[in-house]
């Protein structure tokens, strides 16, 4: 979920909850169906245009092109333009600070695993 705050965009970071009542299974399928919904269907990626036009769909409606565009360019890791799943959910995990800090102690505890 989205909201302005002045001139910035401020998300309520959701997915922590989400995460506890679904399980990562679940998590990660509802991540996929986001996907889904605001793909190209032609391309099968979400690019600029097919953010733009499902982007009520997540609350963003008031976000003018060049933070769509701005979207889009943070996700886009392969640098084509567009979004593929894998980069979707990438960037839906980095907007989370919560998933990030739990992201970074499994790392880390993976680490001292190897270590020892």
């Amino acid at each position: 979920m989205a909201s302005r705050s002045g001139p910035q965009v401020v998300f309520e970071d959701s997915f922590p909850t989400m995460l506890e009542r679904l399980g990562e299974e679940g998590f990660m399928r509802e991540l996929c169906n986001g996907f889904r919904l605001l793909k190209d269907e032609k391309r099968e990626v979400i690019t600029f245009e097919s953010l733009k036009r499902n982007s009520a769909m997540l609350g963003l409606q008031g976000m003018s092109d060049e933070e769509l565009r701005c979207m889009v360019r943070e996700g886009d890791l392969d640098g084509d333009g567009c979004l593929s799943e894998m980069e979707f959910c990438t960037l839906m995990f980095r907007l989370s600070p919560a998933l990030m800090q739990v992201s970074k102690e499994l790392l880390q505890e993976a680490s001292k695993q190897l270590a020892s």
